[in-house]
């Protein structure tokens, strides 16, 4: 089925300190893609490329004014009845969200969830309880799920199975356009991939339309014949993924294409954002002195439903000075909880955890000591900051709890002018949601400098940020180490962010540390098997050998 925009354009009407005004989301587009096409949009947040794939069922809210055409296969989507659209919607084109928790209803099963769609817009076969159940066992059987995971509640799924499941939604009745935005989002790389061959194969099996969003130029390359790069909602570029990808003619397809680093780039090492920043690797510490953080044989247990679960199997690591370690694995490697477990939010089950050489205290007072040095930046800023809280009183709760004497405004001040939020005072009465995801970034940041730490624990700092916003932060984790000597530990399942910023790199799997060392050691010359599979696993280009300059990916 053929899907084609005509000189698209589309506005919000929007209020602000100024009263109501229209703010041009697409601007002018026109793209055609024809049946069986399948192509890649690409751009930062905000550059209208949502709202260009939302405009193809109508599923804008109604704020937003379209002009131009918007044709499914030859029939004008804005000229539809209600109940056209809704014989179009599911079985002809579909959706897969981007956020598969939040689309996923959490108290109905997957079963029914998926046996909704079935219900509402199915024909034929599919009309009874027993055709749909034998269809929705067919679609996750289709999506390499195994068919008990029908039983299953969203929350008892993984990141993954649950991106999969929108994926089966999107195809129970059997539409021939696929719409799929930022589907592999704060994915882990071995999950990202196997959503992302889902949906190759999908679209080579059945030959699918597939329109697919991302702001990582390299997953949609691996998936798409061509890609198409919007900016403040025009089309800037736009041509064959191999010519875009290895060629970029447009100055912001360059920089999209360079916020997510080539492993064993030199150029890319240690050298990050739109100002590079750079860094040089940190020294061993020549007097000798403690770790700054060090785990020594720490295990954690969990008991669940009468059994055991190790998810940190005897890890040992150490975290020296001024020095930024990447701790890397996929989803449930025991990466967040040794993070709890080094903050003295999880106890181990054995081992120990030392700071400056002694151990973790574990009295009240000490430990509240103890987290004022080493503070944690954590992965989600719009779940971690109160959106009742203004930016002042977010960064200033933490200087209260601390009972810090010193001047509370100018401690403030100081911390989101570290966290390069400037003029400080333009921010101080902003509540979250007037914040970009970027901004909000570095408010959870500033709030970590207020009370001046010697180490920070981030977690997925940058997991489902934007390219260049991805590169701003990197780039004040890379400032504050040359400015302050700040050390971090950095969970996250980006290799390119280890090669990035990095000065070692720890591989956990299933709760132990595998391989670790120099991130051009482990990086360029992985010993454990692994590791390896990590590395094949990254989108292709992204990943490359230094002495031959060719991919290290296969798909």
């Amino acid at each position: 089925m053929e899907l084609e925009w005509r000189d698209v354009s589309i506005a919000y009407r929007i209020r602000d300190n100024d009263g109501p005004r229209s703010l041009q989301a697409v601007d002018h587009v026109t793209l055609k893609i024809p049946s069986g096409g399948t192509v890649g949009i690409a751009g930062e947040s905000g550059c209208g490329k949502s709202t260009l794939a939302m405009s193809v069922l109508r599923l804008l809210p109604k704020t937003s004014t379209i002009t131009g055409d918007i044709l499914l296969d030859g029939q004008d989507v804005s000229s539809m009845s209600f109940g056209q659209l809704r014989a179009v919607r599911w079985t002809e084109a579909s959706i897969v969200f981007q956020g598969a928790m939040n689309s996923l209803n959490p108290v109905r099963k997957i079963r029914w969830q998926i046996a909704e769609a079935l219900e509402l817009h199915s024909k034929g076969s599919w009309k009874d309880e027993k055709g749909r159940n034998a269809r929705v066992d067919e679609l996750l059987t289709l999506v390499d799920l195994p068919v008990s995971k029908a039983e299953s509640y969203p929350h008892e799924l993984s990141g993954g199975q649950k991106q999969r499941v929108m994926i089966a939604m999107a195809m129970a009745c059997d539409p021939d356009v696929i719409v799929a935005d930022e589907p592999t989002t704060a994915l882990d790389v071995i999950v990202q991939a196997q959503v992302l061959d889902v949906l190759t194969a999908l679209v080579r099996e059945r030959n699918l339309t597939l329109v697919m969003i991302s702001h990582d130029l390299s997953v949609l390359a691996s998936t798409c014949e061509r890609l198409v790069v919007m900016s403040e909602g025009r089309i800037i570029e736009e041509g064959p993924s191999a010519q875009v990808m290895g060629n970029p003619q447009h100055e912001h397809t360059k920089e999209l294409a360079a916020a997510f680093p080539t492993i064993g780039d030199p150029s890319s090492r240690l050298r990050v954002g739109r100002a590079g920043v750079t860094s040089k690797p940190s020294e061993p510490d020549a007097d000798g002195r403690a770790a700054r953080l060090e785990v020594r044989d720490v295990t954690v247990d969990f008991s669940t439903r009468g059994s055991k679960v190790r998810a940190v199997d005897h890890v040992s690591l150490s975290c020296a000075p001024g020095e930024i370690v990447a701790l890397v694995g996929q989803s449930g490697s025991g990466k967040t909880t040794l993070a709890r477990t080094i903050l003295g939010l999880q106890q181990p089950t054995s081992g120990e955890v030392f700071v400056d050489g002694k151990p973790l205290p574990r009295r009240r007072k000490a430990l509240r000591d103890y987290r004022r040095r080493v503070q944690f930046v954590p992965q989600d800023p719009a779940a971690s900051l109160n959106p009742k809280l203004t930016v002042y009183e977010a960064i200033a709760e933490g200087l209260r709890i601390h009972r810090v004497p010193d001047d509370e405004r100018e401690r403030v001040a100081e911390a989101l002018r570290q966290a390069e939020l400037e003029p400080p005072e333009r921010f101080f009465g902003s509540i979250p949601q007037e914040l970009s995801g970027g901004q909000r970034q570095r408010v959870v940041i500033a709030g970590a400098l207020a009370l001046r730490p010697e180490y920070l624990i981030a977690d997925e700092p940058v997991a489902s940020l934007d390219a260049s916003v991805r590169g701003e932060v990197l780039a004040l984790l890379l400032t504050l180490k040359n400015t302050l000597g700040l050390g971090a530990l950095v969970i996250t399942h980006d290799l390119g962010l280890a090669w990035n910023i990095a000065d070692r790199v720890l591989v956990m799997h299933q709760g132990r540390i595998v391989e670790s060392g120099p991130v051009e050691q482990v990086l360029l010359d992985p010993q454990h098997d692994y590791t390896k599979t990590l590395l094949r696993v990254v989108p292709a280009g992204v990943t490359r050998d230094v002495n031959r300059g060719a991919s290290r990916a296969d798909g």
